[in-house]
C-alpha cells in the first residue's frame, strides 16, 4: 500500500476483505450472476448502462428484476438517451411496462412535471449538453452518440457491487468479452456507487410509463434547452462530494488487506479524476514494475502514449483487438471503416516503438467467433507473480473515455494472495489468446488503410 498512498489524496478510499471479491470470467457466468443477485435482492437494486437491449436474453433479466419489484425492491435504472432510445424497439420499450404497472399517480407527478409517478421503479436517460440546437435534429441515430454520453457500467443488489465494462445486451452474455468483478458485502462501497448513480439521475431525463421524458424537478439547468455551461456548473455540484477524499491518510490500522478507490472521468462536466490517477500511475509506478494494459477500442490519449512509451523504467504489455474481433467490425456504412482507423491508429503507435523502446510490447486479442471489448489494467510490482493493483470498470483509456463520455472504474489495491491470483488468472486468459504484432502484421492485404482513411482519421478518433 505504501507505493500507492497518494490514491487517498486523489478520492474517497473503501477498506475491504480481498476475500469477498470474486473476479468472473466468462460473459454467461455475468449474465447468470445479474439474474442470481436479482432473484436474492431484498432491498435495493441500481443499474447504471450505456443502453439495455431488447432480445430474448434482456427480457428474461428484465423479468427478474421485475420479479424484484414486486417483493418491494426499490429498482434505479440509469442509461444513456440516445443510445437507449435508438430504434422502435428499444431499452426505453423494453422498461416502460414495469414503469405503468408499478405508477403512482399524485398531484405532484405528470408528464410535464418531471417527476415519475411512482417511487418503486425509477429509469433516468442522461442527455448530453452537446447534444443541442440543430446539431439534436440533423444529427442521425448513431451519429448524436458521438457528442457524448454515459457510459457507466454499475450493476448493484443490496450490498453487492459488479463492476464491469459489459452492457446489458445479448452479445455481452454470449460472446463479447469483458471483465466482471464482483464486491459482495460492501456496504460503504455499494452506497457510493448507488450514490454515484443518483447523483448522475438527478440531472437525467425522468422516463415516464407513457414513454415520454422530462427533466426532475430539483434540477434548475435543462441539458440541452438550458444554457450547457450552467447545466455543467450545476451537474459539477451534484458531483463534487463523490470526488472529495475521505481522508488525507490511510488509517494506521485498518481490519481488511484491500483498498478500492472510485475514479471518476466526466470532462463535459469538469471531473478529470480518473485521467489524473491514470496518468500518475503510468509516469511514476514502483520501481521495476509491469503493466499490462487492456482495450478493445485502441485509441490511446496522447499524453497515455507518451507516458507508455516515455517510461522505460517499467515494462508494458499493451492488449488490443484485432479487426475481426473489433465491436465494429462488418458493420454497415462508415461505422465499417472503424476497425481499419483503429489498425491506422495502432500503427502510428507501433511506429513509435524502436529499439529505445523495447519495454513495450503489443498484442492482439483473437478468438472466432467473438468479439472483445475487455478494458483496465495490472500492476506488478518487481518479480512478484501476482498482480497487485487492477483498474477495472468503463474507460478505453481512449479520447472518447477521457474528453467526451462519463466514465467511472475503481483502482483495486489489495495484498490479498487469493484476489491476486484471481486477477493474475483473468489477465493471463486474455493475454493467451492474443498474437504478437510485429511490423508483418500491417503489411497483410487486410490489413491496408486508404488514403482517404488517412486522411478522416484525425477527425473520426476523436468521435471514437
Amino acid at each position: 500500500m505504501d507505493d500507492f498512498r497518494w490514491l487517498w489524496k486523489s478520492g474517497p478510499g473503501f477498506n475491504i476483505s480481498g476475500d469477498n471479491v470474486t473476479v468472473l470470467l466468462e460473459p454467461s457466468e455475468f449474465y447468470q450472476h445479474l439474474k442470481d443477485l436479482s432473484d436474492a435482492a431484498n432491498k435495493r437494486i441500481v443499474l447504471a448502462s450505456l443502453y439495455l437491449g431488447d432480445g430474448e436474453l434482456e427480457k428474461n433479466l428484465v423479468s427478474h428484476i421485475h420479479a424484484a419489484a414486486r417483493r418491494d425492491v426499490q429498482v434505479r435504472i440509469l442509461l444513456d438517451y440516445t443510445r437507449g432510445s435508438r430504434g422502435e424497439s428499444n431499452s426505453r420499450t423494453m422498461l416502460t411496462p414495469m414503469l405503468r404497472e408499478f405508477s403512482r399517480p399524485s398531484p405532484a407527478s405528470g408528464p410535464d412535471s418531471g417527476e415519475p409517478p411512482g417511487n418503486q421503479v425509477q429509469v433516468a436517460l442522461y442527455h448530453s449538453p452537446k447534444l443541442r440546437g440543430l446539431l439534436r435534429w440533423l444529427l442521425p441515430q448513431r451519429w448524436n452518440e458521438t457528442l457524448g454520453l454515459t457510459h457507466l457500467k454499475v450493476y448493484l443488489f443490496d450490498d453487492t457491487l459488479v463492476l464491469s465494462g459489459a452492457n446489458l445486451s445479448d452479445q455481452y452474455f454470449r460472446n463479447r468479452q469483458d471483465r466482471y468483478v464482483v464486491f459482495r458485502d460492501c456496504s460503504q462501497l455499494a452506497d457510493y456507487f448507488a450514490g454515484l448513480v443518483a447523483a448522475v439521475s438527478s440531472f437525467s431525463l425522468q422516463l415516464h410509463p407513457d414513454d415520454s421524458v422530462a427533466l426532475g424537478r430539483d434540477f434548475p439547468v435543462h441539458p440541452y434547452k438550458g444554457d450547457s455551461a450552467e447545466f455543467a456548473a450545476a451537474a459539477n455540484e451534484r458531483l463534487a462530494p463523490l470526488v472529495r477524499p475521505n481522508g488525507l491518510e490511510p488509517p494506521q490500522k485498518s481490519p481488511g488487506d484491500t483498498w478500492v478507490f472510485p475514479l471518476l472521468q466526466m470532462m463535459p462536466l469538469g471531473i478529470r479524476q480518473d485521467q489524473d490517477v491514470t496518468e500518475r500511475i503510468l509516469a511514476r509506478p514502483p520501481p521495476d514494475c509491469t503493466m499490462r494494459l487492456a482495450t478493445g477500442y485502441f485509441n490511446l490519449t496522447q499524453r497515455y502514449a507518451d507516458l507508455i512509451l516515455g517510461n522505460p523504467a517499467s515494462k508494458f504489455d499493451l492488449l488490443v483487438a484485432s479487426p475481426k474481433v473489433n465491436g465494429f467490425y462488418g458493420a454497415e456504412g462508415l461505422s465499417g471503416v472503424i476497425p481499419t482507423v483503429y489498425t491506422l491508429l495502432l500503427r502510428q503507435f507501433f511506429s513509435r516503438i524502436g529499439k529505445s523502446e523495447s519495454h513495450v510490447t503489443v498484442g492482439e486479442y483473437e478468438r472466432a467467433n467473438w468479439t472483445f471489448h475487455a478494458k483496465g489494467l495490472w500492476l506488478w510490482r518487481g518479480s512478484q507473480p501476482w498482480p497487485c493493483v487492477s483498474l477495472v470498470g468503463s474507460p478505453n483509456f481512449g479520447f472518447r473515455s477521457v474528453h467526451q463520455d462519463l466514465e467511472a472504474q475503481v483502482a483495486i489495491v489489495t495484498s490479498n494472495k487469493s484476489l491476486q491470483k484471481q486477477l493474475h488468472h483473468e489477465q493471463q486468459r486474455l493475454y493467451d489468446l492474443s498474437t504478437p504484432v510485429t511490423w508483418a502484421t500491417f503489411q497483410a492485404p487486410s490489413r491496408h488503410v486508404p488514403l482517404w482513411v488517412r486522411l478522416v482519421t484525425p477527425w473520426l478518433r476523436s468521435l471514437f
